[in-house]
């Protein structure tokens, strides 16, 4: 049977408090990962110099900032979804995201099978 509720409000699932916590939690975790980036292009402090000046350590700032510059964008793409009613909504199956799944990684764009495939898939 079709949750016809589900399909026309993906969001359905999840209570209007599971939103409004979602939501803070996304808007904290944009606020991390901008301050994050603003760290890692920020001139190096004094004490910094000698850490920086490696390699290593560069290689890894790199990383790092790819990586929050990737979350951040999954993030406002999250927040996106929120604003037009499209949150909660697998982009593979097009089944609601399991609310504990989202509880936990709120920015979540796969329901947890669908997720499993695509990274059985790389």
């Amino acid at each position: 049977m079709v949750n016809h509720q589900t399909i026309d409000n993906p969001a359905a699932h999840l209570s209007p408090e599971d939103l409004a916590a979602l939501r803070e939690n996304l808007h904290e975790q944009r606020l991390f990962r901008q301050e994050q980036l603003r760290q890692i292009a920020a001139p190096p402090r004094a004490e910094d110099l000698l850490r920086r000046h490696s390699a290593a350590q560069a290689e890894v700032d790199v990383k790092v900032a790819a990586s929050a510059r990737m979350v951040l964008a999954d993030v406002e793409a999250a927040l996106g979804r929120i604003a037009e009613g499209r949150y909660g909504m697998c982009h593979l199956c097009r089944r609601p995201v399991e609310r504990e799944r989202l509880m936990i990684v709120p920015q979540a764009r796969y329901c947890a099978r669908c997720q499993q495939v695509r990274e059985a898939g790389r």
